[in-house]
């Protein structure tokens, strides 16, 4: 097996799993990636149990790409993940594609909830200029409605570029095939 087989693998497992907790003992935190990587573990089984441990914990619903518009040279787009709209955290998370070639423009992703006893709140945007990188966006609280928003950031003039936003309710997703 090639070592990009087995890095995209464990990158896969680890971004399934999500941020795993470091032993009480340790001197610093050791981050998921970390941890995956000192796993003596062939990449099949860490992957098969990063699957037994994410449907065991909380199942999540796959939303879909989410795609900023085309721009001049390219666009964004973000592999959306969300979890159940009863969780007490509302996390929305996947990967996140710059699919734009102009060097100065990165791919942008960011979350608006709805909470149930009003209000709105924004979480904090994740960038990349990378061609993939992960993202994870949580809540403060249980919500009634999430907005995705994935636009093109123009790094030079610190401005986003050609915004697409959707709309995830509950009523939308209720009858999802699990």
């Amino acid at each position: 097996m090639s070592k990009n087989l087995v890095i995209g693998g464990l990158l896969a497992a680890v971004s399934a799993v999500g941020p795993l907790a470091a032993p009480a003992h340790a001197a610093t935190p050791r981050t998921a990636t970390q941890t995956a990587f000192t796993q003596a573990a062939p990449a099949q089984t860490t992957t098969a149990s990063a699957a037994r441990t994410r449907s065991a914990a909380a199942p999540l619903i796959h939303w879909g790409p989410v795609r900023s518009r085309a721009g001049h040279h390219g666009y964004a787009k973000a592999d959306v993940w969300i979890t159940r709209f009863s969780a007490e955290t509302f996390v929305v998370s996947g990967s996140l594609h710059d699919r734009d070639a102009h060097g100065g423009h990165c791919a942008y992703v960011r979350a608006r909830f709805h909470y149930i006893g009003g209000g709105t709140g924004w979480a904090l945007p994740r960038t990349t200029c990378a061609p993939r990188s992960t993202f994870r966006l949580s809540s403060d609280g249980q919500i009634k409605r999430v907005d995705v928003k994935v636009c093109v950031v123009d790094r030079a003039r610190r401005a986003t570029l050609n915004c697409h936003s959707d709309a995830i309710t509950p009523g939308i997703i209720a009858n999802w095939p699990q």
